[in-house]
């Protein structure tokens, strides 16, 4: 290994590439340490200070998501001062935190770290539940300003429409003063509902309706809205789409999708006003046909015009290679370049 660093985690000898932080390092040694500032999308700041090491030499206790590796290190992960440390941490991030709603993450935090749960869901209400538009819910009693939905919104969106601010009980997660997310120009991406690790951030759903209870089958697949290529995993119930979040491993978006793609596909594919079949308009009428009855309809009335008098307009909520087809069909069959396409935010 080229530019290899060489050394030893809770008496495990570990073998890195130079430059690699030492929460890589543990983690690529097969040890679990815990983290919730820390995600795979954003870059390492450890604010949170639950992955605090033990190193040789060092009498402090450095973030290990910050922390380079160094040829030599002698690195302990649960110390007593380390365990000790860790549950203060989590005690102070959790201390407002209400007990009726831990997210699973937060569970195996607390569970990781050692530290009995919040009690009770009478706390008073510090922080206020705010409209987020007509996709998703923010309901701030519930978050524990580890920064993932800011840092989300800046580094990967740059749409900065999120940050700290200051709030009547300290800093708080909010819009520039407080306006609505109409307003300041959010994209609606939900990339910070997807990275929230409570339930401060939700999608708008109502949790009564059964279709939105009960196991689910994921299934991935390509988004038909444009050609980018975006990979989403939707979640499937009784043949019917529950939710729909982008694939973090997919090699055109990595984990990421724009409005349409997280919100506006399974409105239109369950909607009962939906197409099924081909229409022909008699008079002020729109009767059913089959396919041979509508192509051949089109084809008599195209045969009426010059190639520069014709335009064809694709559908967003065709596949890609529908879409490529018309497009091809337009130019090398029908010989006009007037060609469009719906996919615009």
């Amino acid at each position: 290994m080229k530019g290899a660093v060489q050394l030893r985690i809770d008496g495990q000898e570990v073998r890195v590439a130079e430059g690699t932080t030492l929460l890589s390092a543990i983690r690529q040694a097969g040890i679990s340490i815990p983290t919730l500032c820390n995600h795979p999308y954003l870059k390492p700041v450890g604010s949170c200070r639950l992955c605090v090491v033990d190193i040789e030499g060092d009498r402090g206790l450095p973030a290990a998501c910050t922390t380079e590796v160094v040829d030599g290190m002698v690195v302990r992960t649960q110390t007593p001062r380390v365990q000790e440390y860790r549950q203060q941490m989590l005690r102070l991030i959790l201390k407002d935190y209400p007990g009726d709603a831990l997210s699973p993450e937060l569970r195996d935090l607390i569970r990781q770290v050692g530290i009995e749960p919040p009690s009770g869901d009478g706390k008073e209400r510090l922080r206020e539940k705010l409209p987020g538009g007509p996709f998703f819910e923010r309901d701030y009693h519930y978050c524990v300003r580890c920064g993932r939905c800011v840092r989300v919104c800046h580094e990967i969106r740059g749409a900065q429409v999120i940050s700290f601010r200051e709030g009547k009980h300290g800093m708080e997660i909010g819009t520039a003063f407080n306006r609505p997310l109409e307003d300041v120009n959010c994209q609606f991406c939900a990339a910070c509902v997807d990275v929230c690790p409570t339930p401060a951030l939700y999608d708008r759903v109502d949790p009564s309706n059964s279709k939105y209870q009960g196991p689910t089958t994921q299934i991935a697949s390509i988004c038909p809205y444009c050609g980018v290529g975006c990979r989403l995993v939707f979640s499937v119930r009784d043949n019917h789409i529950v939710r729909q979040e982008p694939d973090p491993n997919g090699p055109a978006n990595e984990g990421q999708a724009c409005v349409k793609g997280r919100f506006g596909i399974a409105g239109f594919v369950h909607h009962p006003d939906r197409l099924t079949q081909p229409l022909i308009k008699m008079g002020q009428e729109w009767s059913a046909a089959s396919w041979d009855e509508a192509l051949n309809t089109v084809s008599i009335a195209l045969k009426k015009y010059k190639p520069n008098e014709v335009a064809v307009i694709a559908s967003a909520k065709c596949t890609n290679e529908d879409n490529y087809v018309v497009q091809k069909f337009a130019r090398a069959v029908l010989g006009t370049n007037s060609v469009d396409h719906c996919a615009r935010l």
